[in-house]
């Protein structure tokens, strides 16, 4: 259960902080559509109950179907529409400032040191129904270091950190190359390729160790990652763009080291990329650049402008998804970075729009286990929007995160402003 935080800044948020007892007592919400998002497709319930308690979701189903607990606090929230809490998992603001430059590859940086909850920014977000990011360094050098999962809502770290470590930052691309002597991308490769082969080597042995093969190696803090990589405990997220430079990615990162990975950029002319990254098993999580306007030397397209997303999606790729880069885009636009997808093709008659700021993500960082979707035992992370999520025209009025009212600003409006965004 989460702890109540006791900061003045909570009353912005309409008395978020319940009591334990109101925890331990179950919510039932009525809405008129529920977007599932769940992992086997399961898209939508119209008419729809959702029962929570103790910081989960307890059933969800028809309204006369789903079993009401007795005692339960029910909320008829009329004709909006509730959804799980939104995943960004690339994002920048959670924290202040990282240098991530000191070494071309850093692998035992860690993000998490510099993590300040629940700031103003993460609000933002929070009001526009993130609940969960990953901060991640930045992207100034071939390996920026250890990202971490966290939720957005009150409370301290150990309220909202989801999983550390969250990822391994990559970064291969043009960043990187503005550092220290201008090295160019096959310098870059070898700089990845080493560290990762340093990297490997060491999580292998201490796993012979574990098996009671050979003796205990040396423990090296630098190198611990990638023990969590190997079990595939976490991922590589990789700052990769570009059709030569996600091809280096995918072959270098999950072709040769076998590595979890998946694109976090995915920009320009990546999108023909889609069949290899499907065979690897990575995941294009796109943004904050959404779409391709023609050049007539660099990108001959007669004029054609395409969007990533429906490039990903014509070459069947089954896993899609958005991202920030928040403050690149700010982290309450999220929602908007799926709108700016459908906008330039990408098929949402199965709201694939909306799975791809929630199941996608999630299942993508391993921790579709605990949120993505609005399913049984899941963390209680509840959205209510005034209608689909992935049209700029709908708003955010309530949210919860592991059950705990985190926002409510319907009592903010007048009359004149119902449905009217916060931020």
């Amino acid at each position: 259960m989460r702890r109540p935080a006791r900061s003045a800044l909570a009353l912005l948020f309409c008395a978020w902080a319940l009591p334990a007892s109101a925890q331990e007592t179950a919510q039932v919400l009525y809405a008129q559509k529920a977007l599932i998002c769940g992992a086997e497709g399961d898209e939508t319930i119209n008419g729809a109950a959702l029962v929570f308690r103790d910081g989960r979701i307890e059933a969800v189903g028809t309204r006369g179907e789903v079993e009401v607990p007795e005692g339960a606090v029910e909320h008829d929230l009329g004709d909006r529409w509730i959804m799980p809490g939104m995943v960004d998992l690339h994002s920048h603001i959670a924290g202040s400032g990282l240098n991530d430059t000191v070494f071309q590859c850093n692998p035992g940086l860690r993000a998490s040191a510099n993590v300040i909850p629940h700031n103003d920014r993460m609000k933002l977000g929070m009001l526009a129904g993130v609940t969960t990011i990953l901060f991640i360094p930045g992207s100034g050098s071939n390996m920026g270091g250890q990202g971490v999962l966290l939720k957005t809502g009150p409370g301290g770290y150990e309220d909202a950190l989801v999983r550390f470590p969250g990822s391994l930052k990559i970064a291969q691309g043009d960043n990187p190359k503005r550092w220290g002597y201008g090295m160019q991308r096959t310098l870059m490769n070898h700089h990845i390729r080493v560290t990762l082969r340093k990297g490997q080597a060491y999580a292998r042995r201490w796993e012979a160790y574990e098996r009671g093969e050979g003796e205990r190696p040396e423990r090296h803090l630098h190198l611990d990652i990638f023990r969590e990589l190997e079990a595939k405990r976490t991922q590589i997220s990789t700052h990769t763009q570009y059709y030569q430079v996600v091809l280096a990615s995918l072959n270098i990162l999950s072709g040769e080291f076998g590595f979890d990975a998946y694109i976090d950029h995915g920009s320009f002319d990546s999108w023909p990329l889609s069949k290899r990254a499907e065979e690897l098993g990575v995941a294009a999580i796109l943004g904050p650049r959404e779409v391709l306007w023609p050049r007539v030397n660099t990108y001959p397209k007669d004029g054609r402008v395409e969007g990533s997303a429906w490039g990903f999606q014509k070459e069947g790729h089954p896993r899609i998804g958005f991202n920030t880069d928040a403050p690149v885009v700010p982290q309450e636009e999220l929602p908007l970075q799926s709108a700016m997808g459908v906008r330039y093709g990408f098929d949402n008659t199965h709201f694939a729009a909306v799975r791809g700021v929630t199941i996608v993500p999630a299942e993508v960082a391993g921790i579709d286990h605990r949120i993505g979707s609005l399913s049984e035992g899941k963390d209680a992370d509840i959205v209510v929007v005034t209608g689909d999520p992935s049209d700029p025209r709908s708003a955010v009025e309530m949210v919860w995160v592991e059950g705990e009212l985190a926002a409510d600003v319907r009592g903010e409006r007048g009359a004149d402003r119902e449905g009217v965004r916060q931020w």
